[in-house]
């Protein structure tokens, strides 16, 4: 097998560990500070073969693999091609029964030269169509205090007391290099009332990893895999990951999701390792 399809696979890996969660909300639209649309796996899936990330996905796929054979433990020849395949890698629950379970192939789960699966999906998915903002909008994003929010930077807090809450993210954009910059804060303790609506804005600011974000349960950072462990904790409250930066700009996606549960929990980037390493911060709802 090729290091290149070996790449690939890697990257593939993140994905089907993240098809055991729910649903994922995927931006497919929309411009910094005016979240975008995002598309429930029911909604996309009569629109997906018309989607422009579709033909996009189709190509670059196509360019590794081709347009048939064999894919990972016998699986249907073109299935990852095909628009149930876009459906799943883009926020579809519809994983095929070869991928549950976390019976993966070890060189999957990276460790090896060249197949850190952050590495492969940036870059597998630098180009992806999508909303794009500059290093400058992506920094003041990151420096901005949101709107109704109590902020105490001594003790790195951020507080709401609102019914609908909106944050812009930022994923690694600087030392420490695994880390979330919020309101201009380094993972900061966030809390929200039950039943709020929460709107989160990502951008990837990390020139050469894919990052992403998702809520789960307190505890779950411990993981090197936190997306076999445990499912978001709140339906749409998940985005495996963004690809890195190019020319065009750094990616931008939104994922909204009710706060629906009292209790703690945790934001996290779900790609192999990075939780653990420090991409993490407390998320309460009280």
């Amino acid at each position: 097998m090729t290091r290149r399809r070996n790449m690939v696979l890697a990257g593939v890996a993140v994905l089907a560990a993240a098809g055991l969660g729910t649903g994922v909300a995927v931006a497919v639209g929309g411009s910094p500070g005016q979240p975008a649309a995002a598309a429930s796996p029911a909604a996309s899936g009569a629109a997906a073969s018309s989607a422009p990330g579709y033909s996009w996905y189709q190509s670059m796929m196509g360019s590794h693999y081709g347009a048939g054979g064999g894919m990972m433990g016998g699986a249907p020849g073109g299935w990852m091609m095909s628009q149930a395949g876009y459906q799943w890698m883009t926020g579809g629950v519809g994983a095929p029964g070869w991928m549950r379970g976390g019976d993966l192939p070890g060189f999957m789960m990276g460790g090896s030269a060249g197949t850190d699966p952050g590495t492969v999906m940036g870059n597998l998915f630098a180009n992806a169509p999508g909303p794009r903002v500059s290093p400058a909008q992506a920094q003041r994003l990151g420096d901005q205090v949101p709107a109704g929010a109590s902020v105490d930077r001594a003790a790195r807090t951020i507080g709401f007391t609102t019914a609908d809450v909106s944050l812009a993210v930022l994923a690694s954009p600087s030392m420490p290099a695994e880390s979330f910059r919020i309101a201009g804060m380094t993972n900061p303790a966030i809390s929200v009332p039950a039943g709020a609506h929460v709107t989160i804005e990502l951008v990837n600011a990390d020139g050469d990893m894919a990052h992403g974000l998702v809520l789960m349960p307190a505890g779950a950072a411990r993981s090197a895999m936190p997306m076999m462990t445990a499912a978001p904790s709140f339906s749409g409250a998940a985005l495996w990951f963004l690809g890195q930066p190019t020319a065009a700009g750094m990616h931008i996606a939104t994922i909204t999701f009710t706060a629906a549960a009292p209790g703690s929990y945790q934001y996290l980037c779900p790609v192999p390792g990075h939780a653990q390493e420090g991409m993490a911060g407390t998320f309460t709802v009280r």
